[in-house]
């Protein structure tokens, strides 16, 4: 028995050798090659003077033999750093030899110097791996971009922000004056980055030059996963009153994106004249707590979408609100985004809540026509009020996935069921590379129930399709060409 024992194991050894031998045999063959796990590396915008995360690529030898790189050079070298399998002295690269079946490991980062110009360039280079005759080349791309970077910094005087290269938003910025945003304006906010208004606030985008303001990563949280679908990657937008003076913030087609809130709007006063907010044509998304808040605060939001808060998608709380053809989606997190993304977990709460309880507001009106209000949640719109059957508004024309409600200021609304399919999408399916769409899917319920008297004053909708043939309840019409 052990004469058999002591001949398996020298097999074994032998077959092991024999592997390794061939691992270690360096081979010249040209029609040997390596191989990429990618053969191209793009990075989205790179603020000048800042560098970039680092993003990894494979080059495996997928061969038996192991093959030694000759030389590793760049085309150009400008903008892009490497490290090779720890390595970032360009002189250790070359010789560099990979076994059979092994792999080294490249990480590559990004850095722009200052461009001295408002446009964005985008600059490309080439690592290129030689080797027995051949060529691997991996191909890099990145745009850069000056940037206007703005600190911590509380100014007393009127401000006006343009849009001729974008603004990073480093801390905390304090506007005493009034706050002007031009069309076109994009805001970086880095996760401190937090907009205090004491005065008014005016940011009137266009459709075709919407007002932007995200958070400042744009590369990837993995493969697959930029960073924009992640929530809370920077503080909130709040206006201010304390109680004395008008004030006004006109928000029109501005779009509020992946923050921990988005519009928060609070007065002192509860007994004279109320701020007014007006949010036209907006996209308020992905929020890890709130979208709209209103405290003693006159609001008109029209045609907006506000979708994928934590917290509650619309809160308000003293003041006069009317709300058209908005679409209020809850859809955030598990299970409809299946990965671990955010740095909170949706709350038990309606995406719309109206709150007439506190003892600490102004009066109450509420009037909400056409609008979308719908989520995971079985009751998604809320009216606390002592006194329901008595309090001032009309509700008429709307999608809801909440109660019904047998009170005399809802009528001709449609409620949901379990069965409705409304949006093209409502979940992040990643691997199928299909984000939240809330445009209206060719079955939605939403579609046709729009009351006409309210349409009239606003005949198209957030992306300028006309209602006249047909009134949708929300911020987009369907449309069958899409």
């Amino acid at each position: 028995m052990w004469r058999v024992v002591i001949g398996l194991l020298t097999l074994v050894f032998s077959l092991l050798s024999f592997t390794s031998c061939r691992e270690e045999q360096i081979s010249s063959d040209p029609q040997l090659r390596l191989t990429l796990s990618v053969d191209s590396l793009a990075f989205d915008t790179v603020f000048t003077g800042y560098g970039t995360s680092t993003r990894r690529v494979v080059l495996r030898n997928t061969n038996a033999n192991a093959l030694t790189i000759d030389s590793v050079h760049f085309r150009s070298g400008k903008h892009f750093s490497v490290n090779i399998d720890g390595e970032v002295d360009t002189q250790r690269w070359q010789q560099l030899t990979i076994r059979g079946g092994d792999s080294a490991y490249i990480f590559v980062r990004a850095f722009v110097d200052p461009l001295g110009q408002d446009n964005p360039l985008i600059i490309t280079d080439e690592i290129v791996f030689c080797y027995n005759g051949n060529q691997t080349p991996l191909r890099l791309s990145a745009i850069g971009q000056d940037v206007t970077v703005l600190r911590k910094a509380d100014y007393t005087n009127d401000y006006h922000l343009r849009a001729r290269k974008p603004y990073l938003v480093m801390d905390t910025l304090i506007f005493r004056g009034n706050l002007t945003i031009d069309a076109g304006t994009m805001i970086y906010m880095h996760n401190r980055g937090t907009i205090f208004a004491l005065g008014d606030v005016t940011a009137k985008g266009t459709a075709d030059k919407p007002i932007i303001i995200r958070g400042y990563r744009t590369d990837q949280l993995f493969d697959s996963v930029p960073y924009s679908v992640a929530s809370g990657q920077w503080n909130g937008f709040y206006m201010l009153h304390s109680g004395t003076g008008k004030r006004t913030y006109d928000f029109r087609y501005v779009d509020v994106l992946s923050g921990n809130v988005g519009l928060f709007c609070q007065s002192d006063n509860v007994a004279g004249q109320m701020p007014q907010l007006v949010v036209y044509g907006c996209r308020i998304h992905n929020m890890s707590v709130y979208g709209v808040v209103c405290l003693n605060t006159d609001a008109m939001i029209i045609n907006s979408e506000i979708s994928n808060c934590a917290s509650y998608g619309i809160y308000l709380q003293g003041g006069k609100h009317t709300l058209v053809h908005n679409t209020v989606a809850a859809y955030f997190g598990y299970p409809y985004t299946n990965l671990n993304i955010h740095s909170t977990q949706r709350e038990d709460v309606a995406a719309v809540f109206i709150n007439n309880l506190s003892k600490q507001m102004a009066p109450m009106q509420t009037y909400m026509y056409n609008n979308i209000i719908t989520g995971a949640r079985v009751n998604n719109l809320v009216l606390a009020a002592p006194l329901q059957d008595y309090y001032v508004g009309e509700f008429k024309g709307n999608y809801l996935r909440a109660d019904t409600f047998a009170l005399p200021q809802f009528e001709a609304n449609v409620y949901a069921t379990d069965s409705d399919t409304v949006f093209v999408n409502n979940h992040y399916l990643y691997k199928q590379y299909r984000y939240f769409d809330f445009h209206l899917d060719s079955i939605s319920p939403a579609i046709g129930i729009g009351d006409a008297s309210a349409a009239a004053t606003y005949p198209t909708d957030r992306e300028g399709n006309s209602r006249a043939e047909r009134v949708d309840a929300g911020c987009y019409q369907w449309r069958g060409d899409r």
